[in-house]
Formats: structure tokens, sequence, C-alpha cells
């Protein structure tokens, strides 16, 4: 059996409950770690003690792959293994029927699973520090774009108390011009709106498709009749909704230029240095559809499975490509994939739409999908399918795409629904 001491670590938010045993199941000692950089400095030297400085011969079992425990133990080139929590239920439910929950009893039935479940764990590999940098900047743009969304539906809703004729302006009310123009009309002491400040406005937000009169005649509609006290209450919720939108914006711009940059630095550091074999990077730039923060969260999310030789199949299901068959007896039913990383889903959601917009034969994939009954969906799934099937073979031969080595297949033209 490799490693001859099997480390069992089950963790909650003060410390680490830790489990050692030897290769015959034996509990050699339970250990409590505190989570401070001295305890946690300890226990990784108690540990090489044991195995007198041996780092391949200790293996650890842990349930959620992160923390400064699991980042030491890394830094030490010991090997870390992490299980599905959906997974580990089952196995604790092989050692207790009853169903009861403890912490020392989990860090053991972890060490434990090691002796014969190990091929249910999978090995944690150290990050590179860019890719844990985008992971951060990518997750904390998702949040923001989320708040955003959240905050445009407020102002939405305020709106339509008092001005739903505003709502004409926009139908998402995401515009710079729109807020400036909301601002000056409630939240100012100005009279009335100008034909010049319009024309103004909408010449430097560039804003082409709507002209100066129709705003105009737009905003010169009556507002609801409301009491005073619920004029009040819209314009002190706009003057707290304004800023805000004003600043997430800010702060997903930023994130976008900081994605660019940190895509830059590890297209370099992870080039091959051949002038003629495209890195990584370049291979995904090259694919229709994928823009910069579908790029970033294939990086951050997934580089790893990026990098593997197995890299469709690990894709397929760690991005919810791959379907779920349940069969049984005569009855089989084939259904989505819920169980995956959903950032990396997303992305490849929106990697497929964009590219049915973009390329004739992703577009023929996505028509003769919808000819054939799938829903759109579903239809978007199977793009997604080709798609990896296309990235891995660039990524085994290291060429960039070249849509002139495929076919187009006639097929009769399906409407694309647009995006939600």
């Amino acid at each position: 059996m490799e490693g001859e001491l099997l480390v069992g670590v089950d963790w909650d938010s003060r410390g680490y409950e830790v489990c050692l045993l030897n290769t015959d199941g034996q509990v050699l000692q339970d250990v409590r770690v505190d989570h401070q950089a001295e305890s946690v400095a300890e226990f990784i030297a108690d540990l090489l003690q044991r195995v007198r400085g041996d780092s391949t011969r200790i293996v650890v079992g842990i349930e959620t792959p992160r923390g400064a425990l699991v980042e030491g133990l890394l830094e030490q080139q010991i090997a870390v293994h992490a299980i599905n929590p959906k997974q580990f239920d089952r196995l604790r439910d092989r050692h207790r029927v009853s169903g009861a929950k403890d912490d020392p009893v989990d860090a053991f039935i972890l060490g434990d699973s090691l002796r014969h479940d190990r091929h249910l764990f999978h090995h944690v590999q150290p990050d590179h520090p860019l890719v844990i940098e985008l992971r951060e900047v990518v997750r904390a743009d998702e949040e923001l774009g989320q708040e955003f969304i959240r905050l445009s539906n407020r102002l939405r809703e305020q709106l339509h108390r008092t001005h739903p004729h505003l709502l004409q302006l926009g139908s998402d009310l995401t515009d710079r011009w729109v807020w400036d123009l909301v601002e000056t009309l409630l939240l100012s002491n100005r009279p009335r709106t100008r034909l010049r400040d319009l024309t103004r406005l909408l010449e430097q937000y560039r804003i082409r498709r709507l002209q100066a009169e129709d705003v105009l005649r737009i905003i010169e509609q009556p507002a609801l009749r409301v009491s005073p006290g619920t004029t009040n209450a819209v314009r002190v919720q706009l003057s707290l909704l304004l800023p805000r939108l004003r600043l997430v914006e800010e702060q997903r711009r930023s994130c976008a230029q900081r994605m660019k940059q940190l895509l830059e630095a590890y297209g370099q550091e992870t080039s091959s240095g051949k002038v003629q074999e495209p890195s990584t990077l370049e291979i995904l730039d090259s694919l229709p559809g994928i823009g910069l923060r579908v790029c970033s969260t294939m990086i951050a999310e997934a580089s790893h499975q990026l990098a593997s030789p197995e890299a469709a199949r690990y894709l397929r299901s760690y991005g919810g490509a791959a379907p779920v068959t349940r069969r049984s007896g005569k009855r089989v039913l084939v259904l989505r994939r819920y169980a995956c990383n959903q950032r990396l889903q997303n992305a490849f959601f929106h990697w497929s739409r964009t590219s049915i917009q973009r390329d004739p034969h992703a577009r023929a994939h996505y028509a003769a999908q919808r000819a054939r009954g799938h829903s759109h969906g579903r239809a978007l799934r199977s793009v997604t399918d080709r798609w990896l099937r296309i990235l891995c073979a660039m990524l085994e031969t290291r060429t960039l795409y070249d849509p002139s080595r495929l076919k187009i297949a006639k097929q009769p033209p399906v409407e694309i629904p647009e995006a939600a």
C-alpha cells in the first residue's frame, strides 16, 4: 500500500480534527489542530518527523480541499486526496448505519477510506499562483454581476411606482446615460430638461438608437398621481441606488481589466517557448464564442483538467455537459447533470450560445439538434460537447482553430431564442 502514514482530516471554522492510521487501519493518534499558524506548522513538522522527512510516505484524506492546512501540506509535497461530500456521506453510512455524526469519527473514516477506497478520492494538485488570483477575480466579478442585476431590478421597481413612462428609455436600465437622465429629472432641482441638454447627453454616451426629440417626448409624459410621501420615498431610494450602480459597474470594469492582465501573464509563463507551438490560452482564444470572462472562468476553474490527457472526459462531467443515465431493467432515463461546477457550466452555456451566433458550423449543429426535437438548453449542451471534442483535439495537437477543415451539414433554418 502506497504511503505508510494515513491521515484523515475533518475541519471546521475553528480548527481540524486529525486521525493518524497505519496501513493496517490501526489508529496511531488523534490530534486537534487549531486554525493558527503555529499549530499548523507544528502539526506538519510532526508528520514529517514520523516518516523521517520522507513526504512520499504520507497520504492525507480530506473532504474540502482548501485552507491553510492543505496549502501547507502541498507546499511540503505531501499527497492530499479529496472526496466529494456526497460520496463521503455514503462512506460514513458504511461505518455507522445509525446516521450519527462526529468530527473525530469523520476524521477516522477519511483516513481509513484511503486504504480501500482511494480510487474515490481525487488527487489535489497545487495551483499556479496566477490561477489562484484569477479564480478570485472571476468569482468576485460573478458576484458583482449578480449584485448589478439586483440593483437594476430595484431601480426598475422604483421608477415603476411613480414614473413608469421612463422605463421606455431602456429595457434593462443598465446604461449610464439612463442613470444620469433619471438623476437629472428626479433628484435635481432643475425645472425641466431642454432639448439641447438631451442632445449633448446622447452624444456623450454615443447613443444612436434614440433621438433627442423622442427622449424629450417620453420624459414629458405626466407621472402617476401618488401621495407626496411616496414621491419622497422614491427619491430617497434613487439617491441610494444610483451611486451603488455606478460603483458596481466600475468594479466590474476593474475586474475585467485585471482578468485581462492575469491571462496575459499566465499565457507568458505557461508558454512552451516554441515559436510554432501555441499556448493553451492562444488555443482557447482562437475558438469562436470564447470571450474574456468565459476564457478566464475556464482557466480559473479547470486549469488542471485542460492539461489532462483525458481532458474531454473530465471537462464533460466537471462542466455539466455529460448527461446522467439511469438504467434499471427495461427503463432507461437520460437526465441533465446537476452535480458539477456551476461556474464552469455557466461558462460553457454562454460559450455555446455565443458560438451559434458567430460560427456557421456550430449554428448548423444547433439546428440539427433542434430539428430532432431537442430543447434550446439540450441543443446547447450538444454544441458544448462538440466544442469540447474539438478543443481537446486542438490541445493534443497544439493547433489553433481552423474552420476551413470542417464541413457544414445542410440543415433547415432554426430560430435561435434570445438569452434570458
